[in-house]
C-alpha cells in the first residue's frame, strides 16, 4: 500500500496529509513541535485564508471557523491621499485565525483520522533514512538546510535580500471597519500596513502587519524591543500610525490600544525565493518541495498560506491518481501546480519592487476611480493566475485591463 512521509506540519503538510487520509493512505508527518508547544509559542504569522482555501478546508472537513462568524468581506485601501481611500469586495468571505490555534487543531484532526505525527527534527541529511519508510517524501518545512537541498530557481528569484523588514503584532483597541475587512495602507517610500481582523486567544483582535522599506522612517519598528519598554514600544507604534497610516490610526482608541501579550509579536524579514520542485535521492525515492520550502513569499499580499494549501493539495491529487512514484511523480506534481505557484511568486515580487513599477502606481489610481476594477483585483486574491494574466503581468496587460474597464464603465 502507498505510504507517504511529510516533513512539516504547516498548511501544506496538514492539508496534504488530511487529503491522503480521506483516501486511507498511511501518512506520517514529521514536525519538531507538538501542538501544545505551538499554542504556547510566539506568534507564527498573520496569514488569512481566502475563500478558495476555505473551500478546500470544507472539502477536508476542517472548517472549524465559519466565515459567517470569523470572516471578512473586503479590502479597504488607502494610498496616501485624501481621495485615495477605496474598497474592493470579495464574492465570498476570507478569514484569519491565529496559527497557534489553527495548526494544533488540524494536527488533532489528522491524528483522529489515523494519521501519525512524529515529533523530531529533520534536516536534509536525514531525508534518505526517512525515505526508506515511505514511497515518497513531501517536504513542507522552511528550515534552511531543507531549502538548500532543493536549490533556487534563479530566474524566478530576483532579490538577493529582503525587500521589506517586518513587524506584526496582535492589538486590541482598534475599531471594526465596516464593511468588515482588511485595510491595506501605503506610505510611499516607507512601506505598507496590512490591518487584518483575526481570531486569536484574546478573541477578535487586529493583526497589524508593518511592511517596512529598508532605510525608511518605519524601519525602526522591525528593531524596537517590546521587552525593553512596553509603554515606549506602544507609543512608537501609535506615533508611526499617526504619521504614516492615518486611516488606521483614526480607528484606534488610545485608552485600550494594547499588544495582547508579549508573545503576540513577531519581527523579521524574508528573502523571496522560488525553489526547484523536487529532487531524487540516491535510493531512487523522490522528495517533493511544497509550501514555504518551495516558495518563500513576502507576506505583502497574504498569499503564503493560500499558495501552500494549493501546493500541498495538488501534490496529493497527483499521488491519488496513482500513476507511480520516483522522479516521474516529481515532474507531474511540479507541472500540475506550476502556473499558479509561479503567478503567486511573480505577483508578490512585483508588489515589493523598489521603486514601485509604474503599472502598480497607475493601478492604484485607477482602482480608486473604478469599483469594478478594484473588485476584480480583490477577487483575484483567490486566483493569482487571473491576476497575473489579466491585470498585473505586464504593462501591456495592465493597459488592456484598464481599457476593458474604462469601456465597460462608459457603456454602463
Amino acid at each position: 500500500m502507498t505510504n507517504i512521509g511529510i516533513v512539516g506540519a504547516g498548511t501544506a503538510g496538514l492539508h496534504l496529509g488530511l487529503l491522503l487520509r480521506q483516501h486511507d493512505i498511511p501518512v506520517t508527518i514529521y514536525t519538531d513541535r507538538t501542538g501544545e508547544q505551538l499554542r504556547e509559542g510566539r506568534l507564527l504569522n498573520s496569514v488569512a485564508h481566502h475563500h478558495v482555501t476555505v473551500a478546500r478546508e470544507q472539502a477536508l472537513g476542517v472548517d472549524h471557523w465559519p466565515v459567517k462568524e470569523y470572516g471578512y468581506v473586503c479590502h479597504h485601501h488607502w494610498v496616501g491621499g485624501p481621495d485615495l481611500f477605496f474598497r474592493g469586495d470579495f464574492r465570498k468571505p476570507s478569514r484569519a485565525v491565529d496559527y497557534r490555534i489553527y495548526q494544533p487543531t488540524l494536527m488533532g484532526d489528522f491524528e483522529d483520522r489515523g494519521g501519525r505525527i512524529e515529533i523530531r527534527t529533520v534536516e536534509a541529511e536525514d531525508l534518505e533514512a526517512i525515505s526508506a519508510r515511505h514511497d515518497a517524501i513531501v517536504v513542507a518545512s522552511g528550515k534552511r538546510s531543507l531549502g538548500e537541498f532543493f536549490g533556487v530557481r534563479a530566474e524566478k528569484s530576483p532579490y538577493p535580500k529582503p525587500m521589506r523588514r517586518l513587524m506584526v503584532g496582535l492589538w486590541t483597541g482598534v475599531a471594526r471597519h465596516e464593511p468588515h475587512g482588511v485595510t491595506l495602507s501605503i506610505s510611499p517610500g516607507h512601506g505598507e500596513l496590512i490591518d487584518i481582523p483575526m481570531w486569536s486567544f484574546a478573541g477578535h483582535v487586529d493583526a497589524l502587519l508593518f511592511e517596512n522599506v529598508p532605510g525608511g522612517d518605519l524601519e525602526i519598528l522591525a528593531d524596537a524591543r517590546y521587552e525593553d519598554d512596553p509603554a515606549a514600544f506602544r507609543q512608537l507604534v501609535l506615533d508611526k500610525l499617526r504619521v504614516h497610516h492615518p486611516t488606521v490610526f483614526a480607528r484606534i482608541d488610545e485608552g485600550t490600544f494594547e499588544l495582547t501579550r508579549p508573545q503576540d509579536l513577531l519581527q523579521g524579514a524574508v528573502t523571496p525565493v522560488l525553489r526547484e520542485d523536487y529532487r531524487v535521492l540516491p535510493n531512487g525515492k523522490v522528495v517533493i518541495a511544497a509550501g514555504d520550502v518551495h516558495s518563500v513569499l513576502d507576506p505583502v499580499i497574504g498569499q503564503g498560506a493560500n499558495s501552500a494549501s494549493y501546493s500541498g493539495y495538488t501534490v496529493g491529487e497527483e499521488i491519488l491518481e496513482d500513476r507511480g512514484f520516483g522522479e516521474d511523480l516529481g515532474r507531474r506534481a511540479g507541472a500540475r501546480r506550476r502556473e499558479r505557484v509561479e503567478a503567486v511568486s511573480d505577483w508578490t515580487n512585483l508588489m515589493v519592487q523598489l521603486p514601485p513599477a509604474d503599472r502598480i502606481i497607475q493601478l492604484l489610481g485607477a482602482m480608486s476611480q473604478n469599483k469594478a476594477l478594484c473588485d476584480e483585483f480583490t477577487e483575484n486574491f483567490n486566483d493569482p493566475v487571473a491576476q497575473w494574466r489579466d491585470i498585473v503581468g505586464s504593462d501591456e496587460i495592465f493597459a488592456a485591463a484598464l481599457a476593458r474597464h474604462s469601456q465597460a464603465a462608459a457603456n454602463a
